[in-house]
């Protein structure tokens, strides 16, 4: 069991590196209706996997590893924890933008964003 979850966090891990990569590469391209479809279904696919990997990392550290007191006691485990909580919260704006550009799109509508919006998102995704 330790094992099966050992694979599916860095799975999801590297799911959600990969999705990341694909949606900087989206945003570099002109934001079409296609695009926006894009981003949006690839955003989604994103924060399930971040869901994936904080929920199943949260499980190996209560009930498969060397428990909450070794991994609570760690700096390095508290450090990492708390900057995927705090990136995990800066990607709420793209997300917010997403949805809003795709409400565009269904409205038969192409989205014209301003172009700093564009690059605080490629910022925030880069981060």
């Amino acid at each position: 069991m330790i094992v099966t979850f050992a694979f599916l966090h860095h799975l999801a891990a590297f799911v959600l590196v990969a999705m990341m990569a694909v949606e900087l590469v989206l945003l570099r391209q002109p934001l079409t209706a296609e695009n926006v479809k894009r981003l949006s279904a690839i955003d989604g696919v994103l924060g399930a996997s971040a869901g994936v990997l904080l929920v199943v990392g949260l499980l190996r550290v209560f009930f498969f590893e060397k428990g909450w007191e070794y991994y609570f006691s760690s700096h390095a485990f508290l450090t990492k924890f708390a900057l995927f909580i705090l990136i995990a919260l800066a990607s709420i704006v793209p997300t917010m933008e997403f949805l809003r550009w795709r409400k565009a799109v269904k409205a038969g509508q192409t989205p014209d964003p301003d172009p700093r919006k564009v690059r605080t998102i490629r910022w925030i995704i880069h981060w």
